[in-house]
């Protein structure tokens, strides 16, 4: 196992991350991984800061176990009128069908990034993790959070990024793999092909740089965990396998579609076939469920308004199509390691993860 201690970069009892998964969690799923052993994580990203105080407030009620908070460190770019109505033009046909009018509006900016309001809100709480997603914040944001006693780390999906991010003093990197489900953490290149697996790209990043780092994407049970242990990872974040667990807020429609998923690919574990990378729901890449809106549009189309705006009329959509029961046009966040996906408690699910694994610190 890698030297570096997991236990002093997370402050935990196990090497396990439950990923931050906007939309289908809240505090509930992370109180249960951390009573487990595990780090808990809140992801805040669509979430308003009283909204984010408010989650935080009830985790700090149920535990004293050390807890992660996930932010947005985007460049929010400014609302183009012209490029929605590109988008509205594609995906008019589908508002016939549904008999509903579009509303063309910025709805899609509820993805917001870190900011000083946000830290005024959450600094009293001193959370022990902060993680980011799409690079690092500012600076003077960055001197805030540091300055609280928060571990800081942040996700790397290519070597350039590990090194970018060891060279700013980040505390662990995320290594993720593109098996992984939800966003890509991309920030360095928006260019898909530079996305590899999580097997060689740890072993890489392992070999060039000097810092704590987390294995994600693809791990789904012990074995997995054991194999990234052994490559260099001194920890490894866990998100899809949680998606089904009790504690989830995951929806009836994304539930079906993760079991139909794993049913079709038999026993295999990692379902390569059934989930793809798309840019459709939010303007950034992200892998999901293979549904109608990407299977007839494309998984990755570049009529997509830039992130987070692509987001107002798909939910439009989402939301008339759910309510007939459909998710042609649902974010099924996943990855690939469907077939690791349980419907038991999410502390079962972090006891199970280290059943395989032989060797802490």
């Amino acid at each position: 196992m890698n030297s570096k201690n997991f236990k002093a970069l997370l402050g935990t009892e196990l090497p396990i991350i439950q990923a931050p998964m906007a939309g289908v969690q809240d505090s509930k799923l992370a109180i249960a991984v951390a009573n487990a052993g595990g780090l808990g994580s809140i992801p805040c990203g669509m979430l308003s800061s009283a909204q984010i105080v408010d989650e935080i407030k009830r985790f700090r009620a149920a535990t004293s176990a050390p807890l992660n908070l996930n932010f947005f460190c985007h460049e929010l770019p400014p609302f183009d009128n012209r490029a929605q109505a590109r988008w509205h033009e594609l995906l008019a046909p589908y508002f016939d069908e549904l008999e509903i009018a579009a509303d063309l509006g910025q709805g899609g900016a509820s993805r917001m990034p870190f900011n000083h309001e946000i830290a005024d809100a959450i600094e009293a709480f001193k959370p022990e993790v902060i993680s980011f997603h799409f690079g690092l914040p500012q600076e003077d944001l960055l001197k805030r959070v540091r300055s609280w006693g928060a571990k800081v780390i942040s996700s790397a999906t290519t070597v350039a990024e590990a090194e970018y991010l060891a060279a700013r003093g980040v505390d662990g990197i995320i290594v993720q793999g593109v098996e992984a489900g939800g966003h890509r953490g991309m920030f360095l290149s928006d260019d898909v092909s530079t996305q590899v697996e999580l097997e060689p790209l740890l072993t890489e990043i392992a070999s060039r740089v000097d810092a704590p780092l987390i294995a994600a994407g693809g791990i789904g049970d012990g074995h997995g965990v054991q194999a990234a242990l052994s490559m260099g990872a001194c920890a490894v974040q866990v998100g899809s396998a949680y998606l089904l667990c009790d504690e989830a807020n995951t929806s009836s429609l994304h539930r079906a579609a993760i079991e139909h998923a794993a049913n079709t690919e038999g026993s295999t574990v990692r379902a390569e076939g059934c989930t793809a990378l798309t840019n459709l729901f939010s303007g950034r890449p992200a892998r999901g469920l293979v549904n109608r809106a990407m299977s007839e549009l494309g998984a990755i189309n570049d009529s997509t308004p830039a992130f987070p705006y692509a987001t107002n009329l798909m939910a439009q959509l989402r939301k008339a199509s759910e309510t007939r029961g459909m998710s042609d046009f649902s974010p099924l966040w996943c990855g690939q390691n469907v077939g690791s996906c349980k419907k038991i408690s999410a502390g079962e699910m972090t006891l199970a993860l280290m059943q395989q694994v032989t060797q802490l610190e």
